[in-house]
Parts: C-alpha cells; structure tokens; sequence
C-alpha cells in the first residue's frame, strides 16, 4: 500500500488543494485542513469556546453542490483566498480582514442567491479546532480500490475527489480498510491509529469542478455493498512527514 495523492480543503464545502507532502503532528489536524467554514445563517458556533457543529450550519456540497463548480485557492502566508469560476477570476479577500472576508461572503451570497438562509459569514477555526464533518475526522483515508469497486456498482467512473480525502492509497485491497479501525498505520515518518469508517452523504454526488448532479451514491453504496461507508478516518499518534509515494504498513 502506499500513498497515491494528498489533498486539503482550506475552506470548509469548496475545492481541494493537492499536496507533495505534509508534515503531520502528534495529536493535530491534516496541516492546512478546514480552517475555515461559511456560516450559512447564525450558527451559535463561538470562537472563543469552539464545539463541533453540524454540518448543515454551514455551507456544504451536500445541499449547496453549485459550489463544486468554483475552484478556490487559499494563500497562507498572505491570507488571501482567491475563487474563479470558468478559468476567470471572479473573487479574492485576505481572510485575516474584515474587508476581505465581506468580499468573499458578498460574492458567495449573490453566487448562491436562494439557497442562503441568513447572513453569510466566514468564520476561522482557532487554534486546535478545525471545520471537520465528524468530530474524529483529524486525517481522513480513501481506499482507491474501493472507489473502483463503487464505479463498477454504479457502472460509471467515480472520481476519488467526491469523497474529499486528504489521503487517497492504492494497492489496496477494495474495502480493505473496514479491518483498519483500532489499527496503526506507519506512513513515511508518521503513525496514525485508524478510528472509524467516514459514512457518506449527497455530497458524493456532485461532479467535482462543475457543482452537477449525476449520481446518488449513497443508494449505490447501501444497495450493492450494504452500508454507506467510504474511508476511514485517522487521529495522528506520532508526528512526521508523509508524501506522495510513501509505503504504507499495518501494525501487527
């Protein structure tokens, strides 16, 4: 098994950002991963004692798909996220000001008009909390092959990137990964302890980069394979730099 791409997702619901490497810590979140979210309408969420909310507060592919149609990238060291839309430019904010952060919450409210439920803001996730779906969801894990055997189910290719993982792996077996939870992987220089299966929602069902909808892979997954699952998700137990590439080894 080894490691076939990496991804994060700066802003919670908008598009993936490919990695080379990542440096991971003990105990921490997927470096750069769901750091910040669009409340879509007052979601109680407070910075200053941070819980994990549900997802629906927030803008998400599960009921906004159109959003798979913007491609988004999130500068770190200036703060600024940009958003184009058919190759063209159509709306950048350093994330760090309030003048910023309103240019991105203006264009998302006219680009999503009806389906805005309140004032739409965009929140930061502070330090040691992140935007996750699930509360375990400190580094999530793709199999490859079980995204292969789900397009065989649904007799169409699936792309791997409807699944939103920061880890995708191949030679695999195809739901290899269900034998995984209470396991250690060792991954370059990283250990991580498998928690749980990532069960999937209408989100997979959106085209990445053009925000269609073309299949319902929930009703695939439970009809063919008998649950809903895709992936697993990891809690970092011992630091270090994973990479494209890296083998992957099970703990006995």
């Amino acid at each position: 098994m080894r490691i076939a791409a990496l991804y994060r997702y700066p802003v919670k619901g908008l598009s993936p950002e490919p990695l080379d490497a990542a440096d991971l810590r003990s105990d921490g979140y997927f470096p750069g991963d769901r750091l910040f979210a669009l409340e879509n309408g007052p979601s109680g969420f407070d910075p200053t004692a941070p819980e994990h909310q549900p997802k629906i507060k927030f803008l998400m592919l599960m009921r906004n798909g159109a959003l798979a149609g913007l491609a988004t990238r999130y500068d770190a060291a200036t703060g600024v996220l940009m958003i184009s839309q058919g190759g063209r430019e159509v709306a950048r904010g350093d994330l760090r000001s309030a003048e910023g952060r309103g240019a991105i919450e203006a264009f998302l409210t006219g680009f999503l008009g009806a389906e805005i439920r309140g004032p739409l803001r965009l929140l930061a996730a502070p330090e040691g909390f992140r935007f996750t779906d699930s509360k375990a969801g400190f580094v999530s894990l793709v199999n490859l092959a079980s995204v292969a055997a789900i397009g065989e189910a649904q007799k169409a290719a699936v792309d791997p990137l409807r699944f939103r993982a920061n880890l995708y792996v191949e030679d695999m077996a195809a739901w290899a990964e269900a034998a995984l939870p209470g396991r250690t992987l060792t991954i370059g220089g990283a250990r991580l302890e498998i928690l749980k299966m990532t069960d999937r929602c209408a989100a997979t069902g959106v085209v990445p980069g053009t925000g269609r909808r073309d299949m319902d892979l929930v009703q695939t997954l439970r009809d063919t394979f008998g649950h809903i699952d895709c992936g697993v998700y990891a809690r970092v137990i011992e630091g270090g730099r994973i990479a494209t590439g890296d083998a992957i080894s099970v703990a006995a």
